[in-house]
């Protein structure tokens, strides 16, 4: 059984070059999280490998293709695998992404944006419904990156977000730094978003870093995982972390992925952010402001 997560735990993503370095010394990272598509079809060494990592570390299951924000329900047969892997590795964490991948059994590559309606609500919450009650426990839910605004939307994505935590007992899954993308592709006013967020309902939190797309006018930032945490999103952790107590933080980095050395080095700048920042200071401070330029 993987350990259980201590408050204001600080992790890394699993890569498998780094499998045998984590093994090797002692606990380097408060928790790992592994993309649960990767690791659903593991066996011999590779299977091993991770029930030794769940063994010492634990764990957040981070899915990717179970399509929850689509019109069908979810995949039995994807589903069924995502159940056998969470009773293997008894991780603290399981979560996936409020967006849809999959339509009339064919699977796109993306994470496709969920449009924000009264019947993409009630059909989310129905897909959580069935995930939740197939694992047996709570799943968290992140909020997306987005570049262009639905013009479908008939509702704003805190209340989106609100109601279905209220409808279905999900918790959130707070990524910052796609919060700031969205923030800078769509023009919304950062601060309010995060203000109206139901905070008690935030189970972890993800940092990372982006990228500037200057090729298109307006640019645009690009959610690519691909750098250490900017500057702005460090600033945004200061600020609300203390809003979620003691949530822990995962570091992405999935392009471009450093030593294992350089990602532990992330991971201790979250803790130093953290650290410095004021329980109570988004709270506090709940007016609208505009993010900077």
């Amino acid at each position: 059984m993987s350990p259980s997560l201590t408050p204001n735990a600080v992790g890394i993503g699993f890569k498998p070059q780094h499998a045998q370095a984590l093994l090797a010394a002692p606990r380097t990272a408060d928790f790992l999280e592994l993309h649960a598509e990767n690791h659903m079809s593991a066996g011999g060494p590779a299977r091993e490998e991770l029930l030794e990592l769940a063994e010492r570390y634990p764990l957040s299951v981070h899915g990717v293709g179970l399509s929850l924000g689509g019109a069908e329900r979810p995949d039995p047969a994807h589903l069924a695998r995502l159940v056998e892997l969470v009773n293997r590795l008894s991780p603290a964490l399981v979560s996936e992404h409020l967006a849809w991948s999959r339509l009339d059994g064919d699977c796109y590559n993306d994470l496709l944006p969920v449009p924000l309606t009264e019947e993409s609500l009630a059909l989310l919450a129905r897909n959580i419904d069935i995930v939740q009650q197939a694992l047996g426990r709570r799943l968290l839910i992140e909020n997306p990156s987005l570049y262009v605004t639905i013009p479908i939307n008939t509702l704003d994505e805190a209340d989106f977000l609100t109601e279905l935590v209220a409808r279905t007992g999900c918790g959130l899954l707070l990524d910052l730094n796609n919060a700031y993308i969205c923030a800078h592709n769509l023009g919304r006013d950062l601060d309010a978003y995060l203000a109206a967020l139901p905070w008690q309902a935030v189970g972890e939190m993800h940092l990372a870093g982006h990228s500037l797309d200057t090729a298109v006018e307006p640019p645009l930032r690009i959610d690519d995982h691909g750098g250490p945490v900017t500057e702005a999103v460090w600033s945004l952790y200061r600020r609300w972390a203390p809003a979620a107590p003691e949530a822990p933080t995962l570091i992405e980095w999935d392009a471009n992925v450093p030593t294992l050395d350089r990602w532990l080095e992330e991971a201790e700048l979250a803790r130093a952010h953290r650290a410095t920042a004021l329980p109570g200071e988004a709270s506090r401070d709940k007016a609208p402001r505009r993010m900077p330029a």
